[in-house]
């Protein structure tokens, strides 16, 4: 199931929204209202630590981004969301969609799979994480999402890798 199955059960709630590089969807401190498919472009998740920013997740074609957090309890988000380029999503309003879930059962199914993929996601970037060399985070994150960079400009993935970008570009060359 995809943006079509959810445009056919939520025509009205939801919006296409054209973003412009740099454009934020949702910052730290506001409640998360929506969940965001990325038709066309990229977005990223990031939070503030001791004045850098830190990205932690992306969005981009054919994926879903939120402040899962904020979204899921209703309370500030510890992230903002920041379009990356000029991108084309989809905005999907968080109330119209859990009274989808509830009354459809497709829809339910749809939402809990997309729950566990978020969790399965979130699991596989904290193993990332825990690895301390750069070149065993590169490698997992090339061998689980060899898309993102593709869509993701380096600096971002170097930054989700928690190194610097000539790191990066050293571990890309070899």
């Amino acid at each position: 199931m995809n943006i079509a199955f959810l445009t056919s059960i939520l025509p009205d709630s939801i919006q296409v929204v054209e973003l412009k590089r740099n454009q934020l969807l949702c910052a730290i401190g506001e409640q998360e209202q929506h969940l965001w498919y990325v038709e066309k472009g990229a977005i990223r998740a990031f939070l503030i630590i001791d004045g850098e920013e830190q990205d932690v997740r992306f969005g981009y074609d054919g994926s879903f981004i939120s402040s899962v957090n904020s979204f899921l309890r209703s309370t500030p988000s510890e992230f903002s969301l920041e379009a990356i380029k000029k991108s084309k999503v989809y905005k999907i309003n968080k109330t119209s969609l859990l009274k989808a879930v509830e009354e459809n059962k497709e829809a339910a199914k749809w939402y809990r799979n997309t729950l566990e993929n978020l969790i399965v996601q979130q699991i596989e970037r904290e193993i990332d994480l825990l690895h301390p060399k750069p070149t065993d985070r590169y490698q997992r994150v090339l061998n689980r999402s060899p898309q993102l960079f593709q869509h993701i400009p380096l600096k971002y993935i170097a930054s989700y890798l928690r190194m610097s970008p000539e790191t990066l570009s050293r571990l890309r060359k070899s």
